[in-house]
């Protein structure tokens, strides 16, 4: 950091009630003593490879993604929270006035410094990534700031080595995605919200997905970037859309999370259905979904595919394409394309 601003460290350092993030075999700071606590507290989870300690519910948290801010603001919790950053998407209109109250810090990744003039007690994020190398900054980092960290399990349980998005040799499951919730819940001591909120999600998928078995359709699932395309593989969260609904992933047959895939393997598997990212962020070529269709209707490669000759196109958020509680609103809409196209069956 730089030394102009020791006292903003010193009072995260010594501000009360904060949770602590340590490797396995870690102790506590003299600043989370458990003598200190909330009622209730200390609590203990573990996440990704270490052990997140709180003392009190936090009251300053920063969330890094967006899925993990709209699990925050689903909980109830904008009150508690400092700053978000990291967006792919619009928020759901559920979550918008919520969401107005608390600070937009970046719309892609704030600096270290950014998230500190906020004086969290807590940061969470939707990806290992966001908290290691090359991201806002490590878990480390945080630490020896007495600023606790929390990760997705649903992207530390796959293998984040390389240059991609890494890969997975367990399906993921919305079963994951409640743990989060659940962790999450319990670190701010709203398990009965948590709780809540996964009946809700569980209520959701049924109602789309009931009387829905399309076991003929096949599906492709096309994130961004026209000219090599992050391609959805078997085991992600359009692994639970796919598998809601009883169809399968054209691209089935690979564990990576997004892998590029070019054009002419896409045309000679020439799925039935192609589900879009429809996204607003501004990184990658073909972000939205209209960018998308046009590129698939006007490329000699595509525009013979059987699902660009019928447009059978499902537009979902990228939210919706993570694993995160809108990976339900991806079931959804898939589950009423395959019913429009006639495909439920």
């Amino acid at each position: 950091m730089p030394p102009a601003r020791p006292a903003r460290i010193t009072a995260l350092l010594l501000a009360g009630g904060l949770l602590l993030a340590t490797g396995c075999g870690g102790g506590p700071s003299p600043a989370a003593s458990p003598s200190k606590g909330a009622a209730g507290y200390p609590r203990t989870l573990d996440n990704c490879g270490q052990k997140v300690r709180v003392t009190a519910p936090p009251k300053r948290a920063v969330s890094l993604n967006q899925g993990s801010t709209e699990i925050l603001l689903s909980l109830g919790l904008a009150d508690r929270m400092a700053g978000t950053a990291i967006w792919t998407d619009p928020l759901p209109k559920s979550l918008r006035k919520a969401a107005a109250t608390v600070p937009r810090l970046a719309d892609n990744a704030p600096s270290f410094e950014k998230v500190l003039d906020q004086e969290p007690d807590f940061v969470s994020a939707s990806f290992e990534s966001t908290l290691g190398k090359g991201g806002v900054a490590t878990r480390g980092q945080f630490d020896k700031l007495g600023v606790p960290t929390y990760v997705s399990p649903a992207d530390c349980t796959k293998d984040n080595g390389g240059d991609g998005d890494g890969a997975r040799t367990d399906r993921l499951t919305m079963d994951d995605i409640h743990g989060e919730v659940r962790d999450l819940a319990t670190v701010f001591g709203v398990a009965e919200r948590g709780e809540k909120l996964i009946d809700a999600l569980k209520t959701r998928v049924r109602t789309a997905t009931r009387g829905v078995h399309a076991s003929g359709a096949t599906l492709l699932y096309w994130f961004a970037n026209s000219e090599s395309p992050y391609l959805a593989g078997c085991c992600g969260a359009p692994g639970i859309i796919t598998e809601a609904v009883g169809a399968k992933n054209v691209f089935d047959d690979t564990h990576e999370e997004w892998p590029q895939i070019n054009w002419e393997t896409v045309a000679d598997r020439d799925p039935d259905v192609l589900v879009l990212g429809d996204l607003t962020r501004k990184q990658q070529s073909a972000e939205n979904a209209a960018q998308k269709i046009r590129f698939l209707e006007s490329n000699p490669v595509t525009r013979s595919m059987n699902a660009v000759r019928h447009k059978r196109y499902v537009l979902l958020s990228g939210q919706a394409m993570n694993p995160s509680i809108r990976t339900v609103e991806g079931i959804e809409k898939v589950a009423a394309a395959l019913r429009t196209f006639g495909l439920d069956r």
